[in-house]
């Protein structure tokens, strides 16, 4: 009689947290805990908290806000009561002066009592969504991090907080394009539906092999480029307008929420 393997999709989110706070999951979260809504992370002092809650209002597509905590209190109490926003990430960034210097397992030793933490939805959320429908979803197939390109296209500015929009971009066959823009296109909490299909000049990207962040994408003959906007523009943000200092997720290693996928939904 077999036995079945639990994989990483099988986790609940208090499992792949803690396993996480265990230095046992240090990989991409594409794929894993299915069912339930990752999140990018950043996290500002106080005094740039205000201009960032600002920037996010004003740019909802790649910054859509899921919860802000109080300044110096780690716990995402609306998100994930319990989990602790220091450990809970497979891998962070450490950023200053604008540049990331270090990347952490665990920004403990990083934390002070003025940290104000955002949690932005993310794409991953819907890709499950998508598999469902038969819609091919490939750095997930292929076990690598998405690819995530810096575009032409600015953000509205808020304060000190300026710069370019990020997107990820997933290939999909021309016939799968129409659904993919209807089932993600629900998801208004997790960037809903693509801002860009098509020839990558278009805003500004040079080369599809080349991404800013994740992994080098795998891309069939036939297949259409489609883009969403991505919740790592604050780390392009950063770069940008020299932003002093900034703590994020390392693009791809989401923090992973004990909200349902559907909570992020439209209704």
């Amino acid at each position: 009689m077999s036995t079945r393997v639990e994989t990483p999709q099988d986790l609940s989110p208090r499992e792949l947290r803690a396993r996480i706070r265990r230095g046992e999951w240090r990989k991409p979260t594409a794929g894993v805990a299915a069912g339930y809504a990752q999140a990018n992370l950043v996290v500002l002092p106080r005094d740039a908290a205000y201009d960032f809650l600002v920037f996010c209002q004003r740019n909802p597509k790649p910054c859509t806000l899921l919860e802000v905590t109080d300044p110096g209190n780690p716990e995402p109490a609306v998100t994930a009561p319990g989990a602790d926003l220091r450990v809970d990430v497979p891998k962070y960034r450490v950023h200053r002066r604008g540049r990331p210097v270090t990347e952490e397992d665990d920004i403990r030793s990083y934390w002070r009592d003025d940290l104000v933490a955002f949690l932005l939805g993310c794409s991953f959320t819907f890709e499950g969504a998508m598999q469902r429908a038969g819609i091919p979803v490939r750095h997930i197939d292929c076990g690598r991090n998405v690819p995530m390109y810096v575009t032409s296209t600015p953000c509205r500015p808020a304060g000190a907080f300026h710069g370019p929009m990020v997107v990820s971009m997933r290939p999909l066959p021309a016939l799968h394009v129409p659904r993919a823009v209807l089932i993600t296109g629900r998801y208004t909490r997790a960037h809903g539906a693509p801002v860009h299909i098509g020839d990558p000049a278009a805003i500004g990207i040079k080369d599809l092999s080349r991404p800013d962040y994740g992994e080098p994408p795998v891309i069939e003959p036939g297949e259409v480029p489609v883009f969403w906007a991505c919740g790592v523009t604050p780390q392009a943000v950063a770069v940008a307008a020299g932003v002093e200092f900034m703590i994020t997720h390392a693009p791809g290693h989401m923090f992973v929420t004990d909200l349902l996928d559907e909570d992020l939904a439209g209704g």
